[in-house]
């Protein structure tokens, strides 16, 4: 894999999974551009970000080493213009779906004990932050396998 490769696939992977954090912070009725530690910019989801660090390894990094390592994306699905890369459509198409089948893994939530998709898995620890913001639990349970 060139140089960039690498980085134009982990900047994709960490733009798909602020989308669906910026979705599922709507859902539960969060303003996803205000948060805690991310500074507020015109049209940066803050929270998203903020909720994004602990899945960034989990979802995001794991989707760009499967996509890499199964050739769903090859080192041909790259375009380059001087030092700038970036992923071909037939790329994008290869890393989503490599992207989609990690959101769709099931894993044992490590508080309620029971498996779930990392999809829902996002649901399920922004519900938590809100819950720990109303003051309905002491603290906000962070998610961790193994």
């Amino acid at each position: 894999m060139k140089p960039g490769s690498v980085c134009a696939c982990r900047s994709f992977a960490y733009s798909l999974l602020t989308r669906d954090l910026t979705i599922v912070c709507h859902a539960v009725g969060f303003d996803p551009f205000v948060g805690f530690y991310h500074q507020p910019r015109f049209g940066r989801a803050a929270l998203a970000l903020d909720l994004m660090e602990g899945f960034r390894p989990l979802i995001a990094d794991s989707a760009v080493l499967t996509a890499l390592n199964t050739r769903m994306v090859s080192p041909d699905d790259f375009l380059r213009a001087g030092d700038a890369v970036t992923m071909s459509q037939r790329g994008r198409t290869g890393f989503i779906r490599a992207y989609e089948q990690r959101m769709d893994q099931l894993v044992t939530h490590p508080v309620f004990g029971y498996r779930i998709s990392y999809r829902r898995v996002l649901e399920v620890q922004v519900r938590l932050l809100a819950r720990y913001i109303s003051g309905e639990i002491p603290r906000y349970p962070g998610f961790e396998t193994r």
